[in-house]
């Protein structure tokens, strides 16, 4: 199926390489991480990383025009990375600046079983990335306008987001839907320790669609909440604890600032919209929304890598292709589904066909009870919250 506008979709930001370790399924507990221990690991994974590989080339999967801008070394990862999205299509890599003297971003990527991802990550050339790497010949003409990951990006971060709102501000000058991911930054690093508060504020008045976890939004809009639910388990206990009257509050500061449409990722617990009274690009049913959705069930997990950026792709593609709120959130959460049967971020993703008949063949959601008052089942397989207004 074809989109009905065949525009592209300019995915902007962070790109990395990805060297994921194979983890062997081990019968009973195993340290993996104790110091000085010699633990054998099979035969790696290694891929393109980062929101501008994990949103783009899952977008291209699903038959999408896409545009692809980022920033590598000219140095051998680099060119790894180039090779590797050139082979996906020979288009797809002429948005990769290529600087002389940089070191491509990278990222080790620990997914053993059982435990939660841990990321080892070099910020690279990312680091020197600014507005100034767009053109507005880039731009122009684009459907939507996504960036990805600024925490990860020092030059982007580090002025108060002065230069994304201006990036973000040509590309909605230029009449492209703007979208917004962001990235869970060390608390011990610079950019951990920044005002997020106060950068948002100035960047989310140009955000159309802002897609951030629930960990992210938290650390960046309420750090004491961000402490007190993620105790001593992390991000795992933040997905587990938060409430949907939280999520509300958080999405609703976002719509304050000027944002349409607030996609918050729950990891394994499903995802949330939440839409303005102003609804989305002037589509019909998306004003005033309030939905979740568990996850698809899938029997056998590869690796969780790029899931939450696959979730992304899903939902900006069904928005491309003028899908209701209910479908979006729902192929939203279907192509994460997809993503987590391989143990890289991309390969699981399926055509938009093979991933819409999927779904409509039955493919099942995971079981959830919601005992939270005003929560009930809706069209597609979602649930509409109380302050839901279709």
């Amino acid at each position: 199926m074809a989109p009905p506008r065949a525009r592209e979709i300019v995915v902007c930001g962070h790109l990395c390489l990805d060297i994921i370790p194979g983890f062997p399924a081990l019968e009973g507990s195993h340290d993996w991480f104790r110091p000085g221990r010699l633990s054998l690991v099979g035969a790696p994974v290694i891929s393109t990383g980062g929101a501008v590989s994990n949103v783009g080339l899952s977008l291209h999967r699903l038959g999408l025009p896409v545009r692809l801008v980022a920033k590598i070394g000219n140095d051998p990862l680099g060119r790894l990375i180039f090779e590797r999205v050139s082979a996906m299509g020979k288009e797809l890599a002429r948005g990769l600046g290529r600087a002389e003297g940089e070191v491509t971003s990278y990222t080790v990527v620990l997914n053993p079983p059982g435990i939660d991802r841990i990321f080892l990550h070099c910020p690279g050339a990312n680091d020197t990335f600014t507005d100034a790497d767009v053109s507005d010949e880039v731009i122009e003409g684009a459907s939507i306008f996504h960036f990805g990951y600024p925490p990860l990006m020092k030059q982007i971060w580090s002025d108060g987001g002065v230069r994304l709102e201006r990036l973000l501000a040509r590309a909605k000058a230029r009449g492209a839907m703007t979208s917004l991911d962001m990235s869970l930054p060390d608390p011990s690093s610079p950019s951990g320790m920044i005002d997020w508060g106060a950068l948002l504020s100035r960047v989310l008045p140009r955000v159309d669609v802002f897609v951030p976890s629930i960990e992210e939004l938290l650390f960046m809009l309420d750090k004491p909440g961000f402490a007190r639910l993620a105790g001593s388990g992390g991000g795992e206990e933040i997905i587990r604890q938060v409430t949907f009257p939280e999520l509300a509050r958080l999405a609703e500061r976002a719509h304050a600032a000027g944002v349409s449409a607030v996609l918050i990722k729950l990891g394994d617990r499903g995802a949330y919209l939440h839409t303005s009274a102003r609804g989305l690009a002037g589509a019909a049913g998306w004003a005033s929304r309030e939905l979740y959705t568990p996850v698809f069930s899938v029997p056998k997990i590869a690796g969780t890598a790029g899931s939450g950026d696959a979730t992304i792709a899903g939902f900006l593609a069904s928005v491309v292709r003028g899908l209701c709120a209910e479908e979006a959130l729902t192929l939203a959460v279907a192509v994460g589904g997809c993503c987590v049967e391989a143990p890289d971020a991309t390969s699981g993703i399926r055509s938009w066909d093979e991933t819409l008949s999927r779904v409509k063949a039955g493919w099942e959601r995971r079981s959830v009870e919601l005992r939270e008052p005003g929560w009930r089942p809706a069209a597609h397989g979602v649930w509409a919250g109380p302050k839901d207004r279709p």
